[in-house]
């Protein structure tokens, strides 16, 4: 069997995913870019739907939108204010660390790289790649279960975890798509290629797909 035309997949991905909402963080990003929110964004995000991440983010920017702001808020007023976005009690405690770290350790700054990002508590190589990526329009490959399902089913990579598909990713998928992929297969992977009988007689990308792990579609 021929090679996946990753080149011909995201062509076709560019082209209908625009019918569907973005992912919520991407939204808020074309509306300013803010490594802090992108990084608060996110954290809210977790385990949470998108219309529950932009209220809960909303509310909580109407409080305080910088990390020194932050820090006026109790982590009470914090949970008050996200909930109810899932886990909404640690994610509070956690925002408030990490606002706290980037104010007495960092300027003031958001770091703008994965090892440092990813020492913060509540932050994985998710969370980190998108501050990367969408904050800082730094290269990166954000991996989420979405892409991860996709590129597997895709039979692009055979990985086990996302962050095995992240480093395979980094070693095959062109450059130029590092950045774009994230947005395109989360929306394609939450309105088509679902977990579960994924709408296969809808997709245009079909005729590329090897459908590993697929036992039924619609």
């Amino acid at each position: 069997m021929p090679s996946f035309d990753i080149h011909r997949a995201m062509e076709i991905l560019r082209r209908v995913t625009p019918q569907w909402q973005e992912p919520i963080v991407t939204q808020m990003v074309k509306r300013k870019r803010d490594p802090y929110k992108v990084l608060i964004s996110t954290m809210i995000s977790l385990r949470t739907k998108d219309d529950v991440t932009r209220e809960a983010s909303e509310r909580l920017y109407e409080l305080a939108d910088t990390p020194q702001a932050m820090l006026d808020l109790s982590e009470d007023a914090i949970a008050q204010a996200i909930y109810p976005a899932g886990f909404y009690k640690t994610k509070a405690r956690d925002i408030l660390a990490a606002s706290r770290r980037i104010v007495e350790e960092f300027g003031g700054e958001t770091p703008k790289d994965i090892d440092t990002l990813t020492t913060f508590r509540g932050v994985g190589r998710k969370t980190a790649n998108l501050v990367l990526t969408l904050g800082y329009g730094l290269p990166g490959i954000c991996v989420d279960t979405h892409v991860h399902r996709i590129c597997n089913r895709w039979g692009y990579v055979r990985t086990k975890t996302p962050d095995d598909t992240e480093k395979r990713l980094r070693m095959k998928l062109p450059k130029e798509y590092w950045i774009p992929i994230n947005d395109l297969l989360v929306t394609y992977g939450q309105n088509l290629c679902a977990p579960i009988s994924p709408w296969c007689s809808k997709c245009e990308l079909s005729e590329l797909c090897r459908r590993v792990g697929v036992h039924k579609s619609r």
